[in-house]
C-alpha cells in the first residue's frame, strides 16, 4: 500500500468525493427505504474541515444535495448524528426545547487505546498485527451477543481508519430505543470496570452468566497465540507481577518460584492454572475466587466499550467511508465472514485508490475520446475499478438484508390489515 502524504489530502479528497465516494449506497442506508417521510432530511451530519473547523447540525434534502455539499466543503471527517424532530440546519429557528433527538442507530465504539494497560506491543494510537487480535475478539464477542442475546439482525461493523472499530445496529426497533435502554444494553456488554488506579478490573461471582461463558469460549480460541505467544504476558518479572496483583496473596510465593523456574509464558500460565485450581479446591481458603483464570483472561482480552457513545441518542459517530486524516485509510465495512483475515494495514488509503483511478482514467481517456459521459455515470462505477470495491460490496450486502427485512415487515402489516 502506498505511503500516505497528509499534505496532499485536500486534492485527494476532492477527487475522492467527486469520483469515488459511494453516494447512492450511503443515501440508501440512511434513507431506510424512504418509509418514514423526512427521515433523511431530519438527520444530522457534522463535517470537520481543514484546520479543525467543525460544523454541526447540517442536513440535506436528498442524495444530490449531500453530494454537492460534500464536494464543495471537502470535509476531512464526516460524523453522523441522530434523526431530530426538526431539520438540524433549521435548529436555531425552532422554539427552545422543541429541537430533540428522536432516533438513531445503536452504536458501539471500541478503541485500542483503552487496552493500553494490557497490551505490550504498542500504546496510544499505534497498532500492529500482534494487538489487532483484540479487535477481532471484541467484534466476535459483541456481535454474538447482539445477534443471539438481543436478537438484533442488522449490524454493520466498520474499521475506524486508524486504531479501532465501530458497530452500527440498524434494526428499526433499535433506532427508536431510549437512552435508558441503550445504557442497559451497553452495561450488559461491559465487564472490565475501573480506571487506571484499579488493578483488578474483573470480578466474577460463583454463578456465571451464559454471556460470560460464551465470551470465554471465544477468547479461548485466541488466548494462547494472542496473549501467551504474541503478547508474552508472562515474559519476565515485570510482566508477571502485573498478573500476580490479580491473584490471591496466598499463592504469590508458589507462583513466583515456579515462574522463575519456567522458560516461557506458556509454561507459567500452566503453573498459574494449577495453583488456581488447587486454591479453589481448598474449602478453607475463601479468598480464592472460583474463576480466577477466567478473570485474568477477561481482563486481558474482553472488549472495552466507550459507554457514552452508545447510550446517548444525540452522540455523533464517524461515518463509514470517511477518510482518516492521519493515516489516509478509508473507514471501511468489515466482512464478518472473513473477520480473522481482516488486516487494517491492507485497507486502502485515499492516495492509493486515487492513484488507481488516475491509472484507469488515463487508459480510458484514450478509448473514450469520442464518447461523452456524465459525471454521475462516472461516479456510479469508478469505485468498482479500485481497491475500494470489495468493501462497498460488503456494504451493499448489508443494505440488501435491510431491504429484505423491511419488505418482509411491510408484507406482514399488509396481511394483518387484510390489505391485499
Amino acid at each position: 500500500m502506498e505511503t500516505f502524504d497528509p499534505t496532499k489530502l485536500p486534492e485527494l479528497l476532492k477527487l475522492y468525493y467527486w469520483r469515488l465516494f459511494p453516494y447512492s449506497q450511503y443515501y440508501r442506508w440512511l434513507n431506510y427505504g424512504g418509509v418514514i417521510k423526512n427521515y433523511f432530511q431530519h438527520r444530522e451530519f457534522s463535517f470537520t474541515l481543514k484546520d479543525d473547523i467543525y460544523i454541526r447540525y447540517q442536513s440535506f434534502n436528498n442524495q444530490s444535495d449531500l453530494e454537492k455539499e460534500m464536494q464543495k466543503m471537502n470535509p476531512y471527517k464526516i460524523d453522523i448524528g441522530a434523526v431530530y424532530s426538526h431539520r438540524p440546519n433549521q435548529h436555531n429557528t425552532v422554539k427552545l426545547g422543541a429541537f430533540q433527538a428522536q432516533e438513531k442507530e445503536l452504536v458501539f465504539d471500541i478503541d485500542m487505546t483503552d487496552y493500553d494497560d494490557v497490551r505490550r506491543c504498542c500504546s496510544s494510537a499505534d497498532i500492529c498485527p500482534k494487538c489487532w487480535t483484540l479487535m477481532t475478539m471484541a467484534i466476535r464477542i459483541i456481535d454474538r451477543a447482539l445477534k443471539e442475546d438481543f436478537g438484533f439482525k442488522h449490524r454493520l461493523w466498520v474499521y475506524s481508519g486508524r486504531r479501532g472499530v465501530h458497530c452500527w445496529v440498524c434494526d428499526e426497533s433499535v433506532r427508536k430505543l431510549s437512552s435508558a435502554v441503550r445504557s442497559g444494553i451497553v452495561e450488559y456488554l461491559s465487564l472490565v470496570k475501573g480506571g487506571q488506579d484499579v488493578k483488578k478490573k474483573v470480578h466474577l461471582s460463583e454463578k456465571i452468566h451464559p454471556f460470560i461463558r460464551k465470551s470465554i469460549n471465544i477468547i479461548n480460541k485466541y488466548f494462547e497465540e494472542y496473549a501467551l505467544v504474541n503478547q508474552d504476558i508472562l515474559e519476565n518479572k515485570e510482566s508477571w507481577d502485573k498478573i500476580l496483583v490479580l491473584v490471591p496473596e496466598t499463592i504469590h510465593d508458589e507462583l513466583q518460584q515456579n515462574f522463575q523456574k519456567s522458560h516461557s509464558s506458556l509454561q507459567r500460565w500452566e503453573h498459574l492454572k494449577k495453583a488456581a485450581s488447587k486454591c479453589q479446591n481448598n474449602i478453607k481458603n475463601d479468598k480464592c475466587g472460583p474463576w480466577l483464570e477466567w478473570e485474568i483472561m477477561l481482563q486481558y482480552c474482553f472488549p472495552r466499550l466507550d459507554i457514552n457513545v452508545s447510550k446517548g441518542i444525540n452522540h455523533l459517530l464517524k461515518s463509514p467511508f470517511s477518510v482518516h486524516p492521519k493515516t489516509g485509510r478509508i473507514s471501511v465495512p468489515i466482512d464478518l465472514h472473513k473477520l480473522d483475515e481482516f488486516d487494517p494495514f491492507t485497507v486502502p488509503t485515499i492516495s492509493f485508490i486515487c492513484h488507481e483511478l488516475d491509472a484507469i482514467s488515463t487508459n480510458e481517456d484514450k478509448k473514450e475520446e469520442n464518447e461523452a459521459e456524465s459525471d454521475i455515470k462516472h461516479r456510479t462505477r469508478d469505485y468498482k475499478k479500485t481497491s475500494l470495491a470489495p468493501y462497498v460490496k460488503v456494504f451493499e450486502y448489508f443494505l440488501e438484508n435491510l431491504d429484505k427485512s423491511r419488505k418482509g415487515e411491510l408484507l406482514k402489516k399488509s396481511d394483518l390489515q387484510k390489505d391485499f
